[in-house]
């Protein structure tokens, strides 16, 4: 045996004690080391920076906030960003603490107890999985703008064609990404790396092209209301927070970083890193491509803005030429994103199986010995997905509901380990990770941001806007009300199924058990 094996980019090698080390801290959790430590600095940086993917969000995103709150909606991305940071930073903590998979729910679960972490899980499992078909439906709003060749059925004009011809290729990308995950999480590392490193070389091109076609400056765009707002309660605010979902769409994930810790080298140190790496090069990075997007647009005012979003401004400013060479690189960024969702959603899925807290978890948590990786889950969640784009052939309406409230979940299940750890630190009981990251003095107030933050962009989430939960057809009621409904559903069916059954049989799988078992349990 060699003293050093080769890690990620970035990394010539490393001591085989260290990853000795990084087992040693899973057995204290009372998890036996499964899954192979291959994952190095990059890879964990581009988990991250996929799942966020900003060529993916801002350009399904872009026409939703200008049709809501014109070009002035653009203040929506620092603002969320600032907020982001909060929760980033407290994950940060976590990721040093608990280097371990299924992030989320393992968080929640030792810092809330076993129920919290069940119900923060659950929640982050179902969101993940309809956040998946989501990303997989992106492919439809970009590839048939290359060419009308992409529009399999029918030609984009009848009632159901643009949404059964996105179940075709959604369910395309799926399979993909399926096959994939279930061939090991090396594979995948590549593939998303390459796809990440693709995505930030066209997205700086992107702003670097824009920039260069401006037409105005920041004064007069980022000023534009549109007039919106005139007339509501609110006025212009109630507005602008509805425009916000298009950057609340796309800010989260980044915790896809620390759920790979079982896979990557001294995840300890590197996790945090790779957090806050992800957050604030996708800020940055998209934050310009929309600023000059706007500001580069020939006509501010022309209503191709609401409708095509950032494809007409691409291919409007640079040329069919260009523009379709960037939408390529559009279309790389959606594969990678959808391939980033399956992985968190699939560790997340092995680690509470493999605390026997999922039906049939010692099947959900087998590791395949051959790819070295949880198959079942993998095919799982690619079956759970294609059958929730099924939705959207003849009731689009209703899947871009539950697509809304996916995203509520996901801020729901951040704060099932915000708030539990808020609590931790009011009571004395959080203690960070001894050499590694921590928010010091600071961390009292960060984590009371965090919490008051996620609980606010919930409920802005959430409100019954008709707009948002009932954009076309007749109204009704419980379309409007759908994020209370659904999430209401939900939580409580699911709840209700591991208080009665499940919560009967958790503890960790013997198969999976340490022989060291876990000591200093905040909740005990």
């Amino acid at each position: 045996m060699t003293a050093t094996e080769p890690g990620g980019p970035g990394e010539r090698g490393r001591p085989a004690r260290d990853d000795a080390h990084d087992d040693a801290s899973l057995a204290e959790l009372g998890y036996r080391p499964e899954l192979k430590r291959t994952l190095g600095n990059f890879h964990t940086f581009a988990a991250g920076v996929s799942y966020i993917s900003i060529l993916t969000g801002t350009f399904q995103l872009f026409y939703f906030g200008v049709a809501f709150g014109g070009p002035a909606y653009w203040w929506s991305w620092p603002m969320v960003f600032a907020g982001q940071l909060m929760v980033a930073l407290c994950f940060c903590e976590l990721a040093a603490r608990y280097p371990v998979a299924g992030s989320i729910y393992n968080w929640a679960k030792q810092l809330g107890g076993p129920h919290v972490g069940w119900l923060g899980g659950w929640m982050m499992m179902t969101a993940t999985m309809v956040t998946l078909s989501a990303v997989a439906l992106a492919y439809q709003i970009t590839l048939p703008r290359i060419d009308d060749w992409f529009q399999f059925i029918g030609d984009g004009t009848g009632k159901n064609d643009a949404a059964a011809n996105a179940v075709l290729l959604g369910s395309v990308l799926v399979l993909f990404t399926t096959a994939v995950n279930a061939f090991g999480v090396k594979l995948m590392a590549r593939i998303n790396s390459a796809g990440v490193f693709i995505e930030l070389i066209a997205a700086i091109a992107l702003i670097i092209l824009l920039a260069a076609h401006l037409t105005r400056g920041p004064g007069s765009a980022l000023t534009q209301t549109y007039g919106l707002g005139t007339g509501q309660h609110l006025g212009y605010l109630g507005a602008f927070l509805t425009a916000s979902l298009a950057s609340a769409y796309v800010m989260y994930g980044f915790d896809t970083a620390s759920s790979l810790g079982e896979e990557s080298r001294n995840p300890a140190r590197n996790a945090p890193r790779a957090i806050l790496r992800a957050l604030v090069a996708s800020f940055v990075i998209g934050g310009l491509i929309l600023l000059f997007a706007l500001l580069a647009v020939p006509d501010l005012h022309a209503e191709q803005l609401t409708t095509g979003g950032l494809q007409y401004v691409v291919l409007t400013v640079l040329g069919s030429t260009v523009g379709e060479i960037v939408l390529w690189c559009v279309v790389i960024a959606i594969t990678v994103c959808a391939l980033a969702v399956h992985t968190a959603g699939i560790r997340l899925m092995f680690a509470m199986a493999r605390d026997n807290n999922l039906p049939a978890g010692s099947a959900l948590a087998r590791v395949n010995p051959r790819f070295q990786t949880p198959v079942v889950p993998a095919v799982v969640i690619g079956v759970v997905a294609v059958a929730i784009l099924v939705l959207n052939v003849n009731q689009p309406q209703i899947f871009s509901v539950i697509t809304s409230i996916a995203i509520i979940m996901i801020y729901l299940a951040y704060l099932a380990v915000t708030l539990p750890m808020l609590v931790q630190r009011l009571r004395g009981r959080w203690k960070p990770a001894e050499g590694r990251f921590s928010l010091g003095r600071w961390g009292l107030p960060i984590n009371l941001l965090a919490v008051l933050w996620g609980t606010a962009m919930a409920i802005n989430l959430a409100w019954p806007r008709p707009d948002v939960y009932n954009a076309t057809g007749p109204q009704h009621w419980y379309l409007r009300w759908g994020a209370f409904l659904f999430i209401g559903v939900v939580a409580g069916a699911g709840f209700a199924y591991y208080w009665f059954v499940q919560r009967h049989r958790t503890g960790v799988l013997e198969e999976h058990r340490a022989e060291r078992q876990p000591t200093g349990s905040l909740d005990e």
